[in-house]
């Protein structure tokens, strides 16, 4: 990379950091034609989710990036939060988790604990919200047991 692209690309990282996604886009999407590199992927793939609601295009670019590095948790970090935009609470605590085993990655622990995690249901072989898994749940948490 040119010290031109890679300035576009800090420049880009940066915003995300700051949580203006708008200039991130900007910037990321002209790095991400010089040199896809899968870090610029995934954080492309965010600010597409976030600032233009595309998220089956976020998916792709955030599933290329784990594909080459499937073992940084960054990647799953923010297929997550493209989860959680796209309202896909479930997957997106899967990806995080999943990203959690590759790594000890703070983002993604913050994350879970804002998404809030729950306990697994008492009957494992029944759905969550069944009238025994619900009684019974609720019994063991009077009872402090669960």
């Amino acid at each position: 990379m040119d010290t031109s692209s890679q300035e576009m690309v800090e420049k880009g990282l940066n915003a995300l950091r700051q949580d203006d996604t708008l200039v991130a886009l900007m910037h990321l999407e002209n790095a991400v034609q010089v040199q896809p590199t899968p870090t610029i992927q995934s954080a492309l793939a965010y600010c597409l989710a976030r600032e233009r609601r595309q998220f089956q295009k976020a998916q792709k670019l955030c599933q290329q990036a784990l594909a080459v590095e499937p073992n940084n948790p960054e990647h799953y970090y923010m297929l997550g939060r493209v989860y959680v935009l796209a309202r896909q609470r479930k997957r997106a605590i899967l990806t995080f988790r999943k990203g959690l085993k590759h790594k000890r990655y703070q983002p993604i622990i913050d994350e879970l604990h804002r998404l809030g995690l729950r306990k697994n249901p008492v009957f494992a072989s029944l759905e969550r919200e069944h009238f025994l898994n619900r009684s019974a749940g609720k019994l063991l948490a009077k009872l402090g047991k669960h």
